[in-house]
């Protein structure tokens, strides 16, 4: 799609969040400090939008500007991974890192028995789904194995490790660590 088909389109989308919210163009001029007449305007495409209109409308909206003009995508959205071998687990990140909540693929290596392991306690909270195999979860003295399909998640402040429950294969889980418990599971293990 092009800017100016973009643009055109621009007006209709803001008319339907205006109606939307059944809101007149009295109401939004008001709330946005855009008068109504120029709301018309850009409304009816008479106008083109610049940031100093979309950005107070976009806060009325409660939008992100992209959404608010449906601006198109840029860009490769795929994620290029690049696994991080720690400790003999495998962390790949499966996302880019832009802080909060960062997810991995971690995989699990064939494992002699699950038997005592270091305790790990961190700020936050740790979320995980058994994507293959089956992996053991302590959480203080309490042992629980899941199995493929079964998910945890668990106050990190709460002693735990997690290893492979078998030894004729690898497990695989999806994990969501906060900053604390990335910092701790890919970096310093």
């Amino acid at each position: 799609m092009d800017d100016d088909k973009v643009l055109s389109a621009v007006g209709p989308r803001l008319r339907g969040f205006r109606q939307a919210l059944g809101l007149n163009l009295a109401e939004l001029a008001e709330r946005s400090g855009i008068t109504a007449s120029t709301i018309s305007r850009l409304e009816r495409g008479l106008v083109r939008p610049g940031l100093e209109q979309l950005l107070p409308l976009a806060r009325v909206y409660g939008l992100p500007l992209d959404e608010l003009v449906a601006a198109p995508r840029v860009g490769d959205p795929r994620v290029h991974l690049k696994p991080i071998r720690k400790h003999g687990l495998t962390f790949v990140p499966l996302g880019v890192h832009a802080g909060g909540l960062q997810g991995f693929k971690v995989i699990y290596p064939p494992s002699a028995k699950a038997g005592p392991r270091k305790y790990n306690t961190h700020p936050g909270r740790e979320w995980f789904y058994v994507l293959e195999g089956a992996v053991v979860l302590a959480l203080s003295d309490q042992r629980t194995v899941l199995e493929a399909g079964e998910a945890a998640e668990f106050d990190t402040m709460t002693p735990h490790w997690i290893a492979n429950a078998r030894e004729d294969r690898p497990a695989e889980i999806i994990a969501l660590y906060g900053v604390q418990g990335e910092r701790l599971h890919v970096i310093d293990v």
